[in-house]
C-alpha cells in the first residue's frame, strides 16, 4: 500500500511540475488605436436642406 501512495505521490510531483506558466505582462509603448472615420452626415443633411428650399423655391424646375 505505501508503493502506491509512493507512486502517486511522485506522479503527483512530476505533473505539478510540468504545469504551464501564464503571466500577464503590460506593453512597453502605449496602445494606439488609429480611427479613420469620414463623418460627411451634417454636410449631406445641409445639402439635402438646401435642395429641398432650391426645389420649393422654383417648383417649376422639374
Amino acid at each position: 500500500m505505501n508503493r502506491v501512495i509512493l507512486s502517486a505521490a511522485l506522479a503527483l510531483g512530476l505533473l505539478s511540475a510540468c504545469a504551464p506558466k501564464v503571466q500577464i505582462i503590460a506593453p512597453d509603448k502605449p496602445i494606439e488605436i488609429n480611427l479613420n472615420v469620414k463623418i460627411d452626415q451634417e454636410v449631406r443633411v445641409r445639402l439635402d436642406k438646401e435642395i429641398e428650399d432650391l426645389i420649393e423655391d422654383n417648383p417649376d424646375l422639374f
